[in-house]
Formats: structure tokens, C-alpha cells, sequence
């Protein structure tokens, strides 16, 4: 009796949604800039003096301001494409977070520890208000870890079960692992809750 036999082909492609949060002037719109390997779509605003009144100028050499999204896509293997969606940083555009989180694979919080009170928000946003998996990455904005990431973690009251890593978002390499730990954190995660449904997408 002939043996059934699989024909060989490619493997089928998957597609992940990977939310990049934080708060205003996190880098997260250089983050996608960095790693996207199609020019990125972004919705960015020049920011002037008459804005102070409802946004925060934040760092002084921030000029813009994402005021929907920053898009951007990154092939990690020839089976697997993330798509990177950008969340806008001002309070004023928190309710678009429900939107664009949904169908996350996982996200990644990024910190800047120079104004650190402007991140709780897209912690909390994540640990309380969704149910996607989330890794926060301290923005290295000098080139170095100016704080220990146990004093990080105790700041921002971050439970033990969150990922936190630390990688300069202008430098692919370190963007690209910390985009890994997000996808490998969700997929860990989602083995061991068994839920149903995935939101890898097979196209």
C-alpha cells in the first residue's frame, strides 16, 4: 500500500500586528523609521507655541508629533512579516489605542528615563485596560543605560511576569532583537493560557 506524501512547498506566510507604545517624544516613530523595510507611513504635525496649551513640548529638539500613527513592516524570516503599527503619545489620542491595539500579537512600551512620568500611561494602558502581551524598552536616547533596569522595573511598578529591556531605537540590530522579545514573550504567553485563536495571521 502506497504511503500518503505531502508535497514540498513553501512554508505558508504569517503576519503579525506588533503595537509600538509610549509616551510622548518615547522615540517610537524613530523606532519604526529604523527597522521599517518600506519607507513608513506617518501622520506627524509640526508642533508650535500655540499647541502648548493642549500637548506637552516634551524634549526640546522634537519638533513634530505623531497625531495618528506611524506604519512600518519588517520581514523576519521568509515566513513571517510583522507589521508594526505606532501609537500617537498626547493623552488626546489615547482613545485610538483601543483601535490600533486591536489584533496585537503582543507590544512593545517604549520608556524614555529622562521623563519617566510620561510612560505610565502606556503601562497602565497594557497591564490594566488590554489583554496584549507587552515587553517595555528602555530608549537608550545617549547610547547607555543611565539607570539600572531593577530601578526601571520599581519605578514604573512593573510586575516580574513584563519583560523589560533596554535598546537605542536608531540602531537596527538592537530594534530588530527587541522586536523578537516581543514576538517570543506573546508566543510563550499564549502557550501557556491555551486561548483559542491566534493573531497570527496565515496569508
Amino acid at each position: 500500500m502506497a504511503s500518503a506524501h505531502l508535497p514540498d512547498g513553501p512554508s505558508p506566510l504569517v503576519s503579525a500586528k506588533i503595537v509600538i507604545a509610549g509616551g510622548f517624544g518615547a522615540g517610537k516613530t524613530t523606532l519604526v523609521g529604523t527597522i521599517s523595510e518600506i519607507a513608513p507611513i506617518n501622520t506627524e504635525a509640526w508642533m508650535t507655541a500655540a499647541s502648548e496649551s493642549v500637548d506637552p513640548i516634551g524634549p526640546r529638539d522634537k519638533t513634530t508629533t505623531t497625531v495618528a500613527m506611524d506604519f512600518g513592516r519588517l520581514t523576519i524570516a521568509s515566513d513571517l512579516v510583522l507589521y508594526l503599527f505606532g501609537t500617537p503619545g498626547q493623552a488626546r489620542f489615547w482613545p485610538m489605542w483601543d483601535d490600533l491595539s486591536r489584533g496585537a500579537l503582543g507590544a512593545l512600551v517604549l520608556v524614555d528615563t529622562r521623563q519617566l512620568d510620561v510612560s505610565f500611561a502606556a503601562v497602565n494602558y497594557f497591564e490594566q485596560d488590554s489583554d496584549v502581551p507587552f515587553v517595555v524598552c528602555v530608549n537608550l536616547f545617549d547610547g547607555m543605560l543611565s539607570h539600572h533596569l531593577d530601578d526601571v522595573r520599581q519605578a514604573l511598578a512593573l510586575g516580574d511576569h513584563v519583560p523589560l529591556i533596554a535598546c537605542d531605537a536608531r540602531a537596527r540590530p538592537q530594534v530588530a532583537g527587541a522586536l523578537l522579545t516581543v514576538v517570543e514573550h506573546a508566543m510563550n504567553r499564549d502557550g501557556r493560557h491555551h486561548r483559542s485563536g491566534s493573531p497570527l495571521l496565515r496569508g
